[in-house]
């Protein structure tokens, strides 16, 4: 291991961070991109607009902004909501959001909207005959889903999914202006105090480039697993 003037054993603490943070991250974001995406999908007016205007305004507003937002602004939200059950109940209580869960909430948050156009779009490729078929051969929707619509739909969002992750690795590095000690942070603090830029970045770049590379071979052997018996031309 790099010593890098004594700071490299901590570096390589906050890169196991940022690799707990971009895979719990991912997880919430494929839940919430999966439901979003059903639901733009439904025939339930309401529920189409919901996941309509969460999809639209989330990938409009860059994803810094999005995190001081939510950051800030959910701890002031209950902040507010301990003060009202104070002052009507009584009840004590304090809500503190800490670096490390307003990290993994808000990338998850951010690309659960990438998630859903994703889904969404694989969705609509599957084949309307073949689920149509596996109701007329007397399958309930919950088997249509599992053995027709899921393997073919991953086919087609594996692709957009792989890149949603290896974007949503490197936008870890933004938790560290909501004092998250990943690694980007713990670099630039180590480069600010012996003034040697170069000397931290270029290892952690290292460290991100290294993640992205076994993700894609990976996503690799995903995309061959649920391609298993199509035809390519």
């Amino acid at each position: 291991m790099l010593d890098l003037h004594g700071y490299g054993p901590s570096i390589f603490m906050g890169a196991i961070l940022t690799v707990e943070l971009a895979v719990l991250s991912a997880i919430i974001a494929l839940l919430l991109g999966l439901v979003t995406a059903m639901a733009r999908v439904s025939k339930n007016r309401f529920a189409r607009g919901v996941a309509t205007v969460y999809s639209t305004v989330v990938r409009g507003v860059p994803d810094l902004v999005l995190m001081l937002l939510i950051f800030f602004g959910v701890q002031i939200m209950l902040n507010n909501f301990s003060d009202w059950l104070y002052d009507t109940y009584e009840y004590d209580v304090f809500f503190n959001v800490d670096e490390f869960t307003a990290g993994v909430s808000t990338i998850g948050f951010i690309f659960g909207a990438y998630m859903a156009e994703t889904f969404r779009g694989a969705f609509l490729a599957v084949d309307r005959g073949q689920l149509e078929a596996g109701t007329a051969y007397g399958m309930s929707d919950w088997m249509v889903f599992r053995r027709i619509m899921f393997p073919q739909m991953m086919r087609h969002a594996l692709p957009g999914i792989g890149n949603n992750w290896l974007v949503l690795v490197k936008t870890t590095a933004l938790v560290s202006v909501i004092g998250l000690a990943d690694m980007t942070r713990l670099a630039k603090e180590a480069a600010g105090a012996v003034n040697e830029p170069f000397k931290f970045f270029i290892p952690v770049a290292i460290v991100y480039l290294m993640i992205t590379s076994v993700s894609e071979l990976g996503l690799k052997r995903l995309e061959r697993k649920f391609s298993a018996g199509v035809v390519r031309g």
